[in-house]
């Protein structure tokens, strides 16, 4: 089975959130940012920016995951996201050096 990632995307107000799942992280991030799916809830609130993720070696993990992170309040991801990324930067730029797109 392929490996997985959940992701949190947001926008550069850092008010709106979108978790989702995907088997390669770079290249569904430049998705969000080049607003490939122009009718989708992340290209209609403008969410590009990358600010937290998780590997799995299999994506069936990755995506029990996504469901228990999208039942959290948004307080919760809120924590999770200031636990690995207190500046709230773009990780986007981090993992398309260390992953293939």
């Amino acid at each position: 089975m392929k490996p997985g990632f959940i992701y949190i995307v947001t926008n550069k107000y850092n008010n709106t959130y979108y978790v989702g799942v995907t088997s390669n992280l770079p290249k569904r991030i430049l998705e969000h940012k080049e607003k490939r799916y122009e009718n989708s809830f992340s290209a209609r609130y403008n969410l590009n920016k990358l600010v937290y993720y998780e590997q799995f070696q299999m994506i069936g993990d990755a995506i029990a995951r996504e469901k228990q992170l999208k039942a959290v309040s948004r307080a919760q991801k809120t924590n999770l996201i200031q636990g690995l990324n207190p500046n709230w930067n773009d990780l986007f730029d981090e993992i398309k050096d260390i992953m293939s797109i």
